[in-house]
């Protein structure tokens, strides 16, 4: 497993209650810009249409190599392939709940085929997020002192 990128501003908005790989239809120029890492995850979405999934405002960069360059197809909407179960589990999810499904990483699997993690959730609060980059930087102050301790021995 390859992984190309990961989207790192969902893990810091939203709290994830479980993830789902799905596939995803893609044209052979798009993929091999998704090789040389040319996707962008952030701001993108994934809703429901006619009972299909599909994933908005993902931005793959037009194939430098490829015969038709068009600027317009880098951030249409693209399918993603779900069993039909899978589909209907996360119709009842957004009807239930107040959830969001978002692309989480992209990668290859073992054959080589583009797939997707959808992560199933939550927007955080805003008092989480204050505290998650409070521990953080209390973490990384104590780095620093250890790191600074070690030195001066």
């Amino acid at each position: 497993m390859k992984i190309v990128t990961v989207n790192k501003k969902a893990f810091f908005d939203y709290e994830f209650s479980e993830v789902l790989e799905a596939g995803i239809v893609l044209t052979g120029d798009e993929v091999k810009s998704i090789r040389n890492h040319g996707i962008n995850l952030t701001g993108s979405f994934i809703t429901i249409h006619n009972g299909e999934l599909f994933m908005i405002n993902c931005h793959i960069k037009p194939y430098g190599h490829a015969y038709l360059k068009d600027e317009a197809d880098a951030s249409r909407r693209r399918k993603l392939l779900l069993h039909k179960y899978q589909v209907l589990r996360f119709i009842g999810l957004i009807a239930q709940r107040s959830v969001v499904l978002l692309p989480l990483k992209v990668y290859f699997s073992d054959k080589n085929k583009v797939k997707i993690d959808i992560g199933v959730g939550k927007h955080k609060k805003l008092i989480d997020k204050k505290a998650i980059l409070k521990e953080r930087d209390i973490s990384r102050e104590i780095r620093r002192t250890i790191k600074t301790a070690k030195i001066d021995k």
